[in-house]
């Protein structure tokens, strides 16, 4: 049987995270509990990556290592807001594995909090590309945000690019939806160069 997420057999550890801990350090509210409860199931620390478990990776400058949080959904349409607190309550760089049913979704917080597409879990594989653990972070956030390790701009960079043009978009859905519906010729022609002006920014 192959290792979970394809992690070196070193990595591996089972340490429980329980619900208690998040709702006491949050001091949550009992609607806020059961929010939290509704969505998730129950939560392991199930690998820790450093150069003590992988002898061949170097410390980064910031990276010095990161765990694998594995998260028990209850429903698959969740609410990122859980997700978000959990990354406040855990002082340290992580890697989330949301698993459904027979599905496993990675994220990671970086800038914002980055998604991957849901995948089979037995295909789930997080990738230690890299000589230093900077550079396999840097690689993890890339892979799991859809984002190119390789380019010119740095991965923050492009994940503003993205949230940029994501922005823009939903600009151009409603100035084309407020055109549509436009009865006045002088204002729809208005809403007309603006949609065009705004196309000429995704170039």
């Amino acid at each position: 049987m192959m290792p979970m997420f394809q992690l070196p057999p070193t990595t591996v550890i089972n340490k429980p995270l329980y619900k208690k801990a998040v709702f006491g350090k949050f001091n949550l509210k009992a609607v806020e509990r059961n929010h939290f409860d509704a969505d998730i199931s129950r939560m392991s620390l199930v690998a820790r990556i450093s150069p003590a478990t992988v002898p061949a990776l170097a410390e980064g400058q910031n990276i010095k290592g990161f765990y694998v949080l594995q998260v028990i959904l209850k429903q698959k349409e969740y609410d990122v807001k859980n997700i978000l607190l959990l990354h406040k309550l855990i002082p340290q760089n992580l890697v989330f594995a949301l698993q459904y049913d027979e599905e496993t979704q990675l994220c990671v917080f970086h800038t914002r909090l980055q998604q991957s597409d849901w995948k089979q879990t037995e295909a789930t594989l997080i990738p230690l590309q890299g000589l230093s653990l900077d550079d396999v972070w840097n690689n993890i956030v890339a892979t799991i945000g859809g984002l190119d390790a390789q380019a010119e701009e740095s991965i923050e960079e492009q994940i503003i690019q993205r949230e940029q043009r994501e922005k823009l978009l939903r600009q151009i859905e409603s100035l084309e939806k407020q055109c549509r519906t436009e009865k006045q010729t002088r204002k729809k022609y208005e809403l007309h160069q603006q949609i065009i002006k705004s196309k000429e920014k995704l170039k």
